[in-house]
């Protein structure tokens, strides 16, 4: 092995070693010829010595330019490779809140490990592997933590790096970087290649008569020949590829068998994994012991590793902002809020405009917190945040991976109740309650024209249908059947405030008094009415949720999370009301 690592490095270095020895010759044979001029003529060498190492110099610098981007490969050289080949030190261990994903990539490190096995009994090494999920989710933190445990070289580049307006410069530096990788392996054995944002490279190839997209089918069609290794001997090269994008946007030839064999899904963590997430990164700071962690992770329902660790960073400096020494629930709890709704800053409003606001809150909490089966308010505030004059934010109680319709109109109700909530106390209603309508609308409107939800029996997505193939009769049933919805829901929602309407002032005196109120506080004010909290139905231990949805909603209803995931947030200059939904 020192062997190999010794020729790879003469192969690396050998240009370098030549200049060096014929500087050192040339160095000694002037100064011998030096000491066998006369004095006058050693006189006149030296004064003009250093005019010729300068031109000398300049000469050498012009001959390297010309020759680095005329001779080899464009103008790819000039520019400094982020591709190094460190030492990577990251273990398993150090991979928190991934334990599905950890699983599958440690039968990648054990097919590494004992790869001479495998090749004793005809099998071969993976050449590629995809992993797919949303930002912040710990791919490439999973990457270095494969090539850590299976103790072989790691190289990193982005996608983005191979593309530039210079045809050829793309195709050049997926050779060099191969190259590099093949020195590696034949040196260590192994080495794997990380391309991260691969989406930019290997998105499906377009054929034009005119040219177009050129420079990236070549950049790809040479990273499909250098993951087939051809015309290369047989060095393990692994490529890793990362994507924040559906894999369906790769171009096929990436994902047949040979090139990326396996994919790895890595999602966004469950409760028990943001526990641990956050108890990993508050041991990084000085916090309260008796921190609730597991409200926290009950709190940060579809947040990333890297949103948690975000929060835990964010609180620290709230928490040193206000003196304090250690980090409280409360800093953490700012933390989220300042993250996801913006930061506080006080309007000077009149009586009657604050006391709208109020009003209009009020409206979205009692409603989401009476009606809504899935979600629970974790704070209402009448302080203004970015755009918004108020907020009511709320988060699901558990992992919701589709919605049935049930929530839907739950939520059409939330983001309606603010305008009824105006309506009965004033009589009129402000321009705030403009983008709840918005959002309102999309809803009813995905409901009927897109999941089968009305109650006029059509079924399908009809939004798919070109709109003059659909005739006028049967658009105005179905925004018909819309506007049912939507004064269904608004009729229930202005019967459920009457109903509990000394239950909306005392809410709207109490944020008009201390401008915000968290979970615990809101809780306690509809205790004192009797009204406890709707219980959420326990889940059978025995059945995951993608089969309790598929067993509980019909199946019209199944797409519901994707179309609707688009209005996961009701804002408006009045209010916002933010809730996190989850994608089917």
């Amino acid at each position: 092995m020192m062997y190999r690592r010794i020729k790879v490095w003469l192969m690396n270095n050998w240009v370098k070693l030549l200049v060096i020895t014929a500087v050192v010759l040339l160095i000694f044979f002037t100064i011998v010829g030096l000491a066998s001029l006369e004095s006058f003529y050693l006189n006149l060498t030296l004064a003009t010595l250093p005019l010729q190492l300068l031109m000398t110099a300049l000469n050498a610098v012009i001959f390297v330019y010309l020759y680095m981007s005329v001779f080899q490969g464009g103008f790819s050289k000039m520019k400094k490779s982020k591709t190094k080949p460190g030492t990577v030190n990251v273990k398993f261990s150090d991979v928190v809140g991934l334990e599905q994903a950890k699983k599958e990539a440690w039968e990648v490190v054990q097919l590494i490990k004992d790869r001479s096995k495998l090749k004793a009994i005809g099998g071969r090494i993976l050449r590629g592997m995809l992993m797919v999920g949303p930002p912040g989710c710990g791919k490439t933190l999973l990457a270095k933590a494969i090539a850590t445990e299976a103790g072989i070289p790691f190289i990193s580049i982005a996608g983005s790096e191979f593309v530039e307006v210079f045809v050829g410069v793309g195709a050049s530096r997926v050779r060099k970087l191969f190259k590099q990788a093949r020195q590696l392996a034949y040196a260590e054995g192994s080495c794997i290649v990380f391309i991260d944002e691969i989406e930019v490279i290997g998105r499906g190839r377009t054929f034009s008569y005119m040219g177009g997209g050129e420079e990236t089918n070549s950049t790809q069609n040479q990273l499909l020949v250098e993951m087939d290794g051809l015309g290369s001997k047989a060095e393990n090269v692994i490529v890793i590829g990362a994507t924040n994008a559906n894999e369906a946007v790769l171009d096929a030839a990436l994902l047949r068998p040979g090139r990326f064999d396996r994919k790895i899904y890595i999602d966004k963590p469950n409760l028990q994994e943001r526990e641990q997430l956050f108890r990993y990164y508050l041991s990084k700071v000085r916090h309260n012991p008796d921190l609730d962690i597991g409200h926290l992770a009950r709190k940060s329902v579809q947040k990333s590793p890297a949103d948690i660790e975000n929060v835990v960073k964010e609180g620290a400096l709230i928490a040193t902002r206000f003196g304090k020494e250690q980090v409280e629930y409360t800093d953490l709890s700012k933390a989220i809020e300042r993250i996801e709704l913006g930061v506080e800053h006080r309007k000077m409003m009149n009586p009657h405009e604050r006391e709208m606001v109020a009003f209009h809150e009020t409206g979205h909490l009692v409603i989401l917190y009476l009606l809504h089966p899935t979600d629970d308010v974790f704070k209402a505030s009448i302080i203004s945040r970015g755009p918004a004059l108020g907020v009511v934010h709320h988060s699901p109680r558990e992992e919701m991976y589709t919605m049935d319709k049930q929530t839907i109109l739950a939520n059409v109700k939330v983001s309606i109740a603010g305008y009824v909530a105006e309506k009965l106390r004033f009589g009129t209603t402000s321009t705030g309650v403009a983008s709840d309508f918005q959002s309102a609308m999309l809803l009813a409107h995905n409901m009927v024209w897109s999941m089968g939800m009305g109650g006029n029996g059509y079924l399908g997505d009809f939004a798919q249908v070109p709109e003059a193939q659909l005739s006028e009769s049967l658009k105005e049933r179905l925004n018909a059947e819309t506007e049912k919805i939507l004064k269904t829901c608004y009729e229930d929602t202005e019967r459920t405030l009457r109903k509990n309407w000394k239950i909306v002032e005392r809410f709207v005196k109490e944020l008009l008094e201390k401008e915000e109120l968290d979970y615990d506080q809101i809780d306690v004010i509809f205790g004192e009415f009797g009204k406890a909290h709707p219980v959420v139905l326990s889940i059978p231990a025995t059945l995951s949720v993608p089969a309790i949805a598929q067993a509980a909603t019909p199946a019209s209803e199944t797409p519901a999370a994707a179309e609707v995931t688009k209005v996961a947030e009701t804002k408006s200059p009045r209010s916002k009301s933010n809730s996190k939904k989850a994608s089917a």
